[in-house]
């Protein structure tokens, strides 16, 4: 993992795990019809597009090369760019007048290997936002729509974690889905205003959540912003899993895994609106040559703040 990456590192130790059908893990879905879920995708497709023209506005071909990335990176990202344009466009057009519009962001990054680091998580987001907003969707058009869209989000996700990042273009299996507020929780730290006039979504922004030292199987501390996390429980999202992971003296013990998503809950079976207390952690190990995950993450992470 490159040393400008802003995806956090995280804990856990295998206390119960479950094997599940897909679900958002959001509290309640009476509020949530097509019209939410499109919009809720078109906030995120409206980000993306931002984050993508905004980095090829500030970098040229040569700032990329001389920031050790592929002479080809940018050309491609100037596709990403486009087909994001273009999700936003469709998007936009299937609302007619109920599209919310587009916000102002703010987006970390200070170099190409910075912004391409930044892709990788938010590639890596969207797919999972696609995947767990799926079950909401009742008109057959419109999910065939996202189902076009999330594809190409996960092409997007394996050519910037594999060609581009030199990392593992896929975590598992199966992608993992995450629920609306979840999805919020780590595209809201982009946003710093939107249109009053914009319609709003049923969604909450979570406290940050903080791994400290974490390596696959090792312990490492926990903390989480303005609540106590002793004895509340780490949730780990991984494809169709989740793991409850109580924690102890601020301490949780690493899987042997390579992608996970973290909250902390209150509950030991649930990790939805009602349980939640904060998160959300994005949790991404390298791989060593022989294809397993890391064991030691040294100075290579970064948490992201959420």
């Amino acid at each position: 993992m490159k040393s400008t990456s802003f995806i956090a590192f995280t804990t856990f130790a295998c206390a119960a795990s479950a094997f599940v059908i897909p679900q958002a893990r959001d509290a309640s879905s009476s509020s949530i019809d097509d019209t939410v879920v499109l919009n809720y995708a078109l906030t995120l497709e409206y980000l993306e597009s931002a984050f993508y023209s905004g980095a090829l506005d500030n970098f040229t071909e040569e700032d990329f090369t001389n920031d050790g990335l592929p002479q080809w990176a940018r050309g491609r990202f100037e596709q990403i760019a486009a087909h994001e344009q273009a999700h936003v466009h469709l998007l936009s057009d299937a609302l007619g007048a109920n599209a919310t519009q587009a916000c102002n962001y703010s987006f970390p990054y200070t170099s190409p290997s910075s912004f391409a680091a930044l892709s990788q998580l938010l590639e890596g987001v969207g797919v999972s936002a696609y995947a767990g907003a799926a079950q909401y969707v009742t008109n057959k058009d419109y999910l065939t729509t996202a189902a076009v869209i999330l594809s190409t989000e996960a092409r997007h996700a394996a050519w910037v974690a594999g060609p581009v990042n030199k990392e593992n273009p896929w975590s598992g299996p199966f992608d993992t889905p995450l629920g609306l507020s979840t999805v919020y929780t780590l595209a809201s730290q982009f946003i710093t205003n939107c249109p009053s006039s914009n319609p709003s979504l049923p969604v909450k922004a979570f406290p940050a959540l903080t791994f400290a030292d974490a390596s696959p199987g090792e312990v490492a501390n926990v903390s989480a912003d303005g609540v106590s996390a002793e004895g509340q429980y780490i949730a780990f999202f991984s494809g169709l899993s989740t793991t409850y992971v109580q924690v102890q003296n601020g301490q949780v013990v690493v899987p042997n895994a390579t992608s996970l998503y973290a909250v902390l809950t209150s509950s030991n079976l649930t990790a939805d609106d009602s349980t939640i207390t904060a998160g959300v952690a994005v949790l991404q190990f390298p791989f060593t040559s022989d294809g397993s995950s890391s064991t030691s993450t040294g100075d290579s992470s970064m948490n992201v703040r959420v």
